[in-house]
């Protein structure tokens, strides 16, 4: 997880996006900035102390906690003050693991913090759209990052379906069979060519384009609420104004419709329940919903900053 890595260059804040990625059939590989931040501090001090504010607060405030093992490695020294504060949620599918090890790098000096990131993450797509922001392809390629920023329409906006539990991604990937049929990856190609044109012009955007044989279906069971969340999304949308297209988020555990803005009926109605009956894990608790918008800027840097983060 070197990243560039050049030594610790002094105090500087840095203020991270969070994400969703895969957008339905875009598997690893299509991410999209949303209007949610996390922040890390980090400047030299005697001793490592790490603060955390917000969501995650106090559950490992040592070095155990990922932006400390990311500033650490980045800066090659413990001696330092690390502060997070966060507004994204840990394991709901929103990349708050990606953001995190993104600010920290840039934070603790890295010269490409997405690099570190999806050495952390093990794939792009989330690292890449909160280094990156707005609507974007990713891929490693020759051991590097590519990443491509996409076009968006600036009328669509997003509700968030945030679950009262939690799902790792890595949980959620142990679903996933080690190998797909050349039907279902020529489906999802197909699918992505349509979500791509219509997030570029929502006027072309379609239920069809978010549908997806890699993960959704294989990642239900461990949220037996996703199949009705979506045709509830599809039922709101087709009374009211604007296209009707679901997603499901990053582990499948929250799903990101995305609507008009100027959509006048929310998506679906706050304190939604799952009446499904189902095996443990049981998806009947309450969730939250949030609407939120594409960031199109990059990450914010102040301090002494690394080469490329000017």
């Amino acid at each position: 997880m070197d990243g560039g890595r050049r030594g610790y260059v002094g105090a500087m804040r840095a203020r991270v996006p969070a994400s969703t990625a895969n957008l339905g059939p875009g598997f690893d590989t299509l991410g999209l900035a949303l209007n949610r931040y996390v922040t890390v501090d980090v400047e030299p001090a005697s001793k490592l102390i790490v603060r955390s504010v917000g969501e995650g607060e106090g559950l490992a405030d040592d070095s155990s906690h990922l932006a400390a093992r990311v500033a650490i490695d980045v800066a090659g020294t413990d001696r330092l003050s690390i502060a997070v504060r966060s507004e994204i949620p840990i394991a709901r599918g929103l990349g708050s693991s990606a953001a995190l090890a993104v600010a920290a790098a840039a934070a603790a000096g890295a010269s490409d913090p997405l690099s570190v990131a999806t050495a952390m993450d093990g794939h792009p797509d989330n690292a890449a759209a909160s280094m990156v922001g707005g609507f974007v392809a990713a891929a490693v390629v020759r051991g590097g990052v590519q990443v491509v920023r996409l076009p968006l329409d600036v009328s669509l906006a997003f509700v968030v379906i945030v679950p009262d539990i939690t799902l790792s991604t890595a949980r959620a990937r142990q679903a996933l069979p080690p190998e797909v049929s050349r039907e279902s990856a020529s489906f999802n190609l197909s699918r992505m060519a349509l979500l791509m044109a219509g997030m570029a012009d929502s006027r072309l955007l379609i239920p069809e384009a978010t549908e997806d044989r890699l993960h959704q279906d294989y990642r239900s069971p461990l949220f037996p609420a996703a199949p009705k969340l979506l045709a509830a999304g599809v039922r709101s949308r087709r009374a009211g104004p604007g296209p009707d297209p679901r997603c499901s988020g990053s582990a499948g555990a929250w799903t990101l419709p995305s609507c008009r803005q100027r959509a006048s009926r929310p998506w679906p109605r706050p304190g939604y329940r799952d009446r499904c009956s189902s095996s443990t894990p049981t998806w009947t608790d309450s969730w939250s919903t949030v609407t939120a918008v594409a960031v199109s800027t990059t990450p914010s840097c102040s301090g002494h900053l690394p080469p490329g983060w000017r």
